[in-house]
């Protein structure tokens, strides 16, 4: 569900004119819409009513502050995975007992920071990374709240690039070792083993890997607590995905839910999510501008002013998004076209052997689930400036990222004295 529809032919955001704002800010930029954002992170926590989670966005997903104090508002903590997520999430007033820090390589630091701010939960990754935290900890005369990462070796995500929790990925400790881990991290005086942690990968479409994962955890526990650890809090990650395009739609949240409690209400935790593209994936849209229509020997091709810079997932994960042009042409024949945009990359496309209305140079069009991984992602190659991200409330909008000048990007840089 989202607030992007047509009335009259023209494509609104709310109570805001799509087109009428792409003439205002110009073009290309990303739109979301607070509805919506506040309407997923409603759905979500009222599928787990009654059991007091902590859930925790995904910041990574949009860290734009504007989106954080919106969820902030509705009751949501933060996952952070770097010391420049944790200041924005404190920035957008998240209460440090709602952060959990995850992620392979935090430093010292990044570390430091979250202690400094006493931040719920350390998702701890590796040997190395325990006893450097607990170290730290003791220098500053602190205990660190931990949970173990623990990678159950369940394959999931919508792509290679997006599965996390097999034995070959970078994530977690492995299952053979998560015990002796935890047998050694009680003894250290410096961290308080209180969780354990799992997220095994994004844009998941059913739950049986799910099912698989939470139930190792589920006996985790019990081997742990058998050992001495007292295990009080169980954090399952994010994973849950949007429909993109013909894809078969994710699991609702409430049969996630329901396999959710059935699984854990035998253990007596605290249970912390971390969901991200299923709170902002599909409040948010890039709008483009066609600037050519090109007609290749075989293909033709719609050549927008939006690129991989500003939205890379297509060329990375090879992700769908459905496209759709902001004012409605319904009577115009469709064609075939391959949607690129103007950077020097063979992979600078949102779309091939598209079926579109057909669009002529100056036409608006709008790449849809675009509020995650879109701008947080987004580059300055080739010297293009980021775009703007925009917010709408009813028949309101704002600007909460400005589209910076060339001269800003030139700011940043210098030339040694010798040249």
């Amino acid at each position: 569900m989202h607030h992007f529809e047509y009335r009259n032919g023209r494509l609104y955001a709310e109570d805001v004119d799509v087109a009428a704002l792409a003439g205002e800010i110009g073009t290309p930029f990303y739109l979301y819409s607070e509805a919506t954002l506040r309407r997923h992170m409603q759905v979500f926590q009222k599928a787990f009513a009654g059991t007091d989670p902590l859930v925790a966005f995904s910041v990574k997903a949009n860290s734009n502050i504007a989106v954080l104090k919106v969820l902030q508002s509705e009751g949501a903590g933060a996952d952070v995975v770097s010391g420049g997520e944790l200041m924005r999430a404190l920035k957008a007033g998240i209460a440090p007992e709602k952060i959990v820090f995850s992620g392979v390589g935090k430093t010292r630091d990044e570390m430091k920071a979250a202690l400094d701010a006493g931040i719920y939960q350390f998702n701890v990754e590796s040997a190395p990374e325990l006893e450097a935290l607990n170290a730290l900890a003791l220098e500053m005369n602190k205990t660190a709240p931990v949970a173990l990462r623990v990678n159950p070796d369940v394959a999931a995500g919508g792509h290679d690039k997006i599965s996390t929790g097999r034995k070959e990925d970078k994530f977690g400790v492995s299952w053979g070792e998560a015990r002796g881990l935890y047998a050694k991290a009680r003894e250290m005086k410096g961290v308080d083993v209180a969780g354990v942690d799992l997220h095994i990968g994004s844009q998941i479409a059913d739950l049986a890997p799910f099912e698989a994962a939470f139930s190792k955890a589920a006996q985790l526990i019990a081997d742990l607590r058998a050992d001495g650890c007292a295990i009080d809090r169980l954090d399952l990650g994010g994973g849950l995905g949007i429909p993109y395009g013909n894809a078969a739609p994710p699991p609702h949240p409430d049969d996630y839910a329901a396999l959710i409690k059935r699984l854990t209400a035998p253990l007596d935790v605290r249970l912390i999510f971390e969901p991200g593209r299923m709170i902002c994936g599909n409040a948010g849209i890039l709008v483009t501008r066609v600037i050519y229509v090109k007609q290749g020997v075989a293909r033709k091709f719609l050549i927008v002013d939006a690129a991989m810079n500003d939205l890379i997932r297509p060329a990375l994960y090879d992700a769908h998004h459905d496209i759709i042009p902001v004012v409605q042409n319904d009577d115009a024949p469709r064609e075939t076209y391959d949607v690129v945009g103007p950077v020097c990359e063979s992979s600078d496309f949102f779309a091939k052997g598209r079926a579109l209305p057909e669009m002529k140079a100056g036409d608006l069009a709008a790449v849809m689930s675009a509020g995650a991984y879109g701008a947080v992602q987004a580059s300055q190659y080739n010297t293009r400036p980021l775009i703007p991200e925009v917010l709408v409330h009813g028949d309101r909008h704002a600007i909460i990222r400005r589209r910076p000048s060339v001269e800003d990007i030139f700011s940043l840089e210098a030339a040694p004295d010798w040249l």
